[in-house]
């Protein structure tokens, strides 16, 4: 990985401003070793209103992937809107399930009446049975991530294996059946995290019937760092691939990363997901196209069904999954977080 400090400052030079107060955020925090950051998004009430409020905490997996960012966003504006008080606990990471177990019980010593939770394994049995116990005290909703638990009081996300669909359905009717093969190599999160075999179900599934052939499968945190070191190593093993197909981190890293390599190939990127910076990538052609589930809406839906909790234990709400390509017309009007959003960090 000779190339990867050289591509890794073009890459931060090509991200936002966003992006690289992500990247001194967690810098600073592992100085400090922090394991688990709190971040406490109070939406500030009226001292006459402060022991009337509900409060919700919301867990996420980390917000090193901007993705996160605009749950965060849309969680904080609809919990305005429904008069309700929101603290986010940040379990640091998709390997950090002991961390977001013991922000299960955080909750409930902050008097949470409502948690939800991105996990960040979709079936651990410690998780599992952890929710299961806080859930006997206060409802439990499963928030964006797959998440497999009977004691769950609802659950908002789409199926990420129409997140995988719509871009192998997309790939396959530019190189459809008996057409000359193309290559793809996909990036993707780590195997505990609920979403990514789903996604990759779903990728395979809308590729059956292309020519477009999978050469290889990497997985790891979506932190950006980590992604960066996928998006290297595919494109050493790979160097003539014609299509990488991964996360928003990996293919913000694959931008940078081919700019160090002009005079190779040049495959396309795609992304399974939107983040800001997917979103530029989309409208200055450099990526061709990325499957988009509506974060801001996702988070807003959750937060209406934690107020109301009219549904059964075992619905769901399934946001529409969309596709979005470089020719579209109105990608500027595609909802994502502010550019200068960022949750306070405590």
């Amino acid at each position: 990985m000779a190339n990867a400090a050289i591509a890794e400052s073009i890459w931060i030079n090509l991200v936002s401003n966003l992006v690289r107060r992500i990247i001194q955020h967690y810098v600073a925090a592992c100085a400090g070793t922090i394991t688990a950051l709190v971040i406490m998004a109070l939406i500030a009430p009226a001292p006459a209103q402060a022991d009337t409020r509900p409060l919700y905490c919301v867990l996420v997996p980390h917000f090193k992937d901007e993705y996160w960012l605009s749950v965060g966003f849309g969680i904080e504006q609809e919990a305005r809107q429904q008069g309700v008080d929101v603290v986010f606990f940040e379990a640091g990471g998709y390997n950090a399930r002991k961390t977001q177990i013991s922000q299960l019980d955080a909750c409930l010593t902050f008097g949470a009446e409502a948690i939800l939770i991105g996990a960040v394994s979709s079936d651990h049995p410690d998780l599992t049975t952890a929710i299961a116990r806080v859930a006997k005290s206060v409802p439990v909703l499963g928030l964006v991530n797959e998440l497999h638990s009977e004691a769950l009081s609802g659950s908002i996300g789409v199926d990420w294996q129409d997140m995988g669909y719509a871009v192998g359905k997309y790939l396959s009717a530019l190189h459809p059946a008996g057409s000359p093969e193309k290559t793809a190599v996909f990036l993707t999160g780590p195997a505990e995290a609920g979403w990514t075999l789903p996604l990759e179900t779903g990728l395979r599934n809308g590729l059956a019937k292309s020519s477009v052939r999978i050469l290889e499968v990497l997985g790891a945190d979506t932190g950006i760092r980590q992604q960066l070191v996928l998006a290297e190593i595919a494109l050493d093993r790979h160097p003539d691939v014609d299509y990488l197909i991964g996360s928003a981190p990996a293919i913000e890293a694959a931008i940078g990363l081919l700019a160090t390599r002009p005079d190779a190939g040049q495959p396309q990127l795609v992304a399974t997901y939107v983040s800001h910076t997917i979103m530029r990538g989309l409208m200055n052609q450099s990526i061709l196209a990325a499957s988009f589930d509506n974060p801001i809406l996702q988070a807003q839906m959750a937060v209406k069904k934690a107020k109301s909790l009219r549904l059964k234990p075992d619905q769901s709400i399934r946001p529409k999954v969309t596709l979005l390509t470089q020719d579209d017309k109105n990608l500027h009007a595609i909802p994502l977080s502010p550019a200068d959003y960022f949750p306070s960090v405590q």
